[in-house]
C-alpha cells in the first residue's frame, strides 16, 4: 500500500524551536514536558497528549504521538484496550519504522500516528480517520507555534506581575538552534525565580547527534 506524503518541516528545522521550548519549560520547573533523551525528542502538553521524535540513522526520524482525546486511530494493544478497529500505522511502511514503534510499545503507551521521514520527505500509513496529531498541536512546527507556546508558559507569572518577553527575545532563543546560554533564557523568563542554568542545559541537549 502506497504511503501518504506530508507537508512537515524537517526536523533539523525543528531544533531551535523544540529546544527554545524546553528551555522555557525546564527554567520553569516543568523540564519533563519538552526534552531531549537523545536519540529522541520529547514534548507533551501536560494533559496526556505527547510526541516523540526518535532521530535514526542516515538523517532518517520517526515521528509518534497520540492525542489522548482526539486520535481516532487505534494500534495494536491500544485497539484492544478500547475494544476499536485496529488503524495498522506501519501499512506500507518500511522496517525501519518499527524499531521506535516497538520502543513505545514496549513502554505501554498507545500510538494514534507514526510518521517517517527519510531524510527528505515525511510519510504516513494512508487511512482517513483523524489520528489526534493536528490536536496534539507540536509546537516545533512553526515559529509561530513555538512563540504561543512560550507565552503560555509564561501567561500566569506575567499575569501575576511578571516580566513580558519580548518578541526579539523569543525569537533569538528560538534562532540560537539550541546554543542557549543563561542570557538567553533569562530575556525570556518572566520571573528571577526560574532556574534559567536548567533551562540553557535543557536547551543544549538538543545539540546532541
Amino acid at each position: 500500500m502506497a504511503l501518504v506524503q506530508l507537508d512537515l518541516p524537517d526536523p533539523m528545522a525543528m531544533r531551535g524551536r523544540w529546544a527554545a521550548l524546553a528551555a522555557v519549560q525546564a527554567a520553569a520547573g516543568h523540564g519533563e514536558r519538552c526534552q531531549a533523551l537523545w536519540p529522541l525528542w520529547h514534548y507533551d502538553d501536560g494533559h496526556g497528549s505527547w510526541a516523540d521524535l526518535h532521530h535514526l540513522d542516515e538523517g532518517r526520524a520517526v515521528l509518534l504521538g497520540q492525542d489522548r482525546n482526539d486520535s481516532e486511530t487505534f494500534y495494536a494493544e491500544g485497539a484492544d484496550f478500547f475494544e476499536e478497529t485496529e488503524t495498522d500505522l506501519l501499512a506500507g511502511a518500511p522496517e525501519w519504522w518499527e524499531p521506535p514503534v516497538r520502543r513505545v510499545r514496549d513502554a505501554e503507551l498507545f500510538l494514534g500516528f507514526a510518521y517517517g521521514f527519510d531524510g527528505s520527505t515525511w510519510q504516513r500509513a494512508r487511512y482517513d480517520l483523524e489520528d489526534g496529531f493536528t490536536s496534539v498541536g507540536l509546537p516545533a512546527l512553526s515559529a509561530g507555534r513555538t512563540r504561543e507556546a512560550i507565552d503560555t508558559v509564561v501567561r500566569h507569572v506575567r499575569d501575576a506581575g511578571g516580566g513580558e518577553p519580548s518578541r526579539e527575545s523569543i525569537d533569538a532563543l528560538i534562532a540560537a538552534d539550541g546554543e542557549v546560554d543563561a542570557a538567553l533564557v533569562a530575556a525570556v523568563a518572566p520571573s528571577a525565580d526560574w532556574d534559567v542554568e536548567a533551562g540553557a542545559a535543557a536547551a543544549r541537549g538538543f545539540l546532541a547527534v
